[in-house]
């Protein structure tokens, strides 16, 4: 898929809760160290560079699930604030109850990870604009964002995201646009990141490799769409 197109730089990120971390749901317990470490050896490929990464959870009360010194054993770190399909575990019940309730959990879950001592030129804020904010109904989903897109706190969230150096993920299974309100509201929210001086990565949140056919063709339209350049990209050290 990398050679076919015309990928430079690969980087997977499996889900990943840190053994060393409590507080785990039965679903991320088995997805310890061992286990995302069965995809080693990665591919090699001449001119392609693959990289070892995961995705971790951040939980309801604001756990990060992975130890501070594990981060060393990867080579890019995703984090989600937008889990709030796992209500229970990454959502509370009561800040699941109503669409202001959700978005400013949403507002609150970023301004609280930005705040920690991370290493952060190795992570990436992974799918925020995604529909799991909205129970993945894409009405409900729409006017949470645009609650969000309203908020006074949003500019200075992202002028933190830039000023850490984090990466904003524009994940491509949430940019493949079903409505031209949905497009309207994830253009917005991510044109003010831009405007911020926050740098991007493309993710596709790819499960199975047929989530990875319309990803270049989505990522390609999304650079139009937010006039993006070479100067807008988050360049990972490794």
């Amino acid at each position: 898929n990398a050679k076919e197109k015309g990928y430079k730089r690969i980087c997977l990120t499996d889900h990943f809760w840190d053994e060393r971390v409590e507080g785990s749901s039965r679903w991320y317990a088995p997805q310890n160290y061992e286990h995302v470490c069965r995809s080693l050896p990665l591919p090699q490929e001449d001119g392609i560079e693959f990289l070892f990464g995961v995705e971790t959870e951040m939980t309801k009360d604001n756990t990060i699930a992975i130890s501070p010194e594990r981060f060393d054993s990867f080579a890019f770190v995703i984090i989600p604030v937008s889990h709030f399909h796992m209500v229970g575990f990454s959502l509370s019940e009561e800040d699941a109850a109503s669409d202001e309730r959700r978005a400013e959990k949403f507002i609150e879950k970023l301004e609280a990870l930005l705040a920690m001592p991370l290493p952060f030129h190795k992570i990436g804020l992974a799918h925020l604009a995604n529909d799991t904010l909205g129970r993945r109904e894409l009405d409900t989903y729409c006017k949470i964002l645009e609650i969000i897109n309203g908020s006074e706190r949003l500019p200075a969230i992202f002028a933190r995201a830039a000023e850490v150096g984090v990466g904003i993920e524009l994940n491509t299974s949430c940019l493949d646009f079903r409505s031209s309100a949905e497009q309207d509201a994830v253009i917005k929210f991510y044109t003010m990141a831009k405007n911020a001086g926050c740098k991007f990565y493309f993710g596709s949140d790819s499960h199975h490799p047929g989530g990875f056919k319309k990803s270049k063709e989505v990522a390609e339209n999304t650079v139009k769409l937010l006039g993006l350049t070479e100067a807008d990209k988050f360049k990972l050290v490794v």
